[in-house]
């Protein structure tokens, strides 16, 4: 056996019962249940799906000039086709405008349109309530600034260890 490699556990008991393990779960579990509940309270609020939320999200943080897909793809953590067709909903719904780049037409730059403005709004005051409402309400009292912070360094490490999307 490679010593580098950890022993197996015991039992399958002992391995589904690692705290490590069950911690892992649990933040998987809690953020599954989170996006389906705020993506279905946003969706019946606004007609928008989260996804297409998030994008407009994503351009809104760009400002005026706007973001290349493949820089949507790395946020979204997706491949530049996923965020392409993702784009390509947005336009399709009149939420954002996708124009080649001055600087090199090979870019696609994409920016919010005034409709995607006012949606984006709109959504995000729903959204930041119900945030609240399931998320930050839950939180043991005080707890909230070290649960940012703790989440804030969590996405910087998944961040960091994750591969330039293609």
């Amino acid at each position: 056996m490679n010593m580098s490699t950890p022993a197996p556990f015991a039992t399958a008991t002992d391995a589904a019962y690692d705290p490590r393990i069950l911690l892992f779960g649990r933040l998987l579990a809690a953020a599954n249940g989170f996006e389906y509940l705020l993506a279905k309270e946003l969706e019946d609020a606004t007609g928008l799906s989260h996804p297409i939320f998030e994008l407009l999200l994503i351009v809104s943080r760009a400002g005026e000039g706007g973001v290349s897909v493949k820089d949507i793809a790395q946020a979204k953590v997706v491949t530049s086709g996923g965020a392409t067709r993702l784009v390509h909903r947005g336009v399709e719904q009149g939420l954002v405008e996708r124009h080649s780049s001055d600087a090199d037409g090979r870019v696609q730059i994409v920016r919010l349109t005034t409709h995607g403005d006012e949606a984006v709004r709109q959504a995000a005051a729903i959204h930041a309530r119900n945030i609240q409402r399931f998320l930050i309400d839950a939180l043991p009292e005080g707890s909230e600034s070290a649960f940012a912070a703790g989440i804030r360094a969590l996405s910087k490490q998944a961040s960091a260890a994750l591969p330039v999307m293609p």
